[in-house]
């Protein structure tokens, strides 16, 4: 993001306190990150170190003349084979109240393999919020075609100016990983994109596996692009 200083907005990363159910105690204080006070450029990460299973965290929407991110409920995920569950829910979290991973981990039909096919995530995805906006997008070609990215640009920005977040089936093999992730492994896995910087030609993402303690962090457009194929997103 180029421009920083937009009067009356506020945009915010917390760390969620987790009460015991019944306790009156007061929260804790909790780290506050300003996302403007942040580079957009890609490899930027916004918080990192938070990477307890479950631990959650919290983003206020925010946006400036070229950028937009939306208010997100992030959670790690929970087990290491809930990277669909974790990022569906964060998805759905930016509309409505987030269910449990394990909820959705039952709904999608996930098991120790992982979540089959993103045409899952988006059939979830229509059924917790009414209606169809989601619709499954495939990316069979690796490296893509060009109208696969042109269609993927016009779906981050339309989504996320509509408030919807976007959920990614990516495929991150070695030298070509966002930050923090195994070098040395091929990586089948599932995110949310929250945001994006028409600028910087960046994407804001929402990553629940925690690789090397890195939540959420920014990764160019192109990389987004060659992360997805052969598999897929929801938008």
């Amino acid at each position: 993001m180029r421009a920083r200083l937009v009067p009356g907005t506020i945009a915010a990363l917390t760390l969620g306190a987790l009460l015991l159910p019944g306790t009156a105690q007061a929260a804790p204080a909790v780290p506050v990150v300003d996302v403007r006070a942040h580079d957009s450029t890609a490899g930027t990460a916004l918080a990192s170190g938070y990477d307890e299973p479950g631990t959650r965290l919290r983003v206020d929407a925010g946006r400036t003349s070229a950028a937009r991110w939306l208010e997100i409920d992030y959670q790690v995920q929970q087990t290491g084979y809930w990277c669909g569950p974790a990022a569906t829910r964060i998805a759905l979290s930016a509309r409505t109240a987030a269910p449990s991973q394990g909820e959705l981990a039952a709904q999608l039909g996930t098991t120790e393999a992982g979540t089959d096919h993103i045409g899952q995530v988006t059939a979830v995805l229509n059924a917790r919020l009414g209606g169809g906006w989601y619709e499954t997008k495939e990316m069979p070609n690796d490296p893509p075609t060009q109208a696969q990215r042109d269609l993927l640009w016009h779906d981050v920005v339309f989504d996320i100016d509509r408030n919807y977040p976007l959920v990614a089936n990516i495929v991150a093999p070695p030298g070509n990983q966002p930050p923090g992730y195994p070098p040395d492994q091929t990586i089948n896995h599932y995110f949310t994109v929250f945001g994006y910087d028409a600028v910087d030609r960046t994407v804001l993402i929402a990553d629940p596996a925690s690789f090397g303690g890195n939540q959420i962090y920014w990764i160019s457009f192109d990389q987004l692009a060659t992360l997805i194929p052969p598999k897929g997103y929801s938008a």
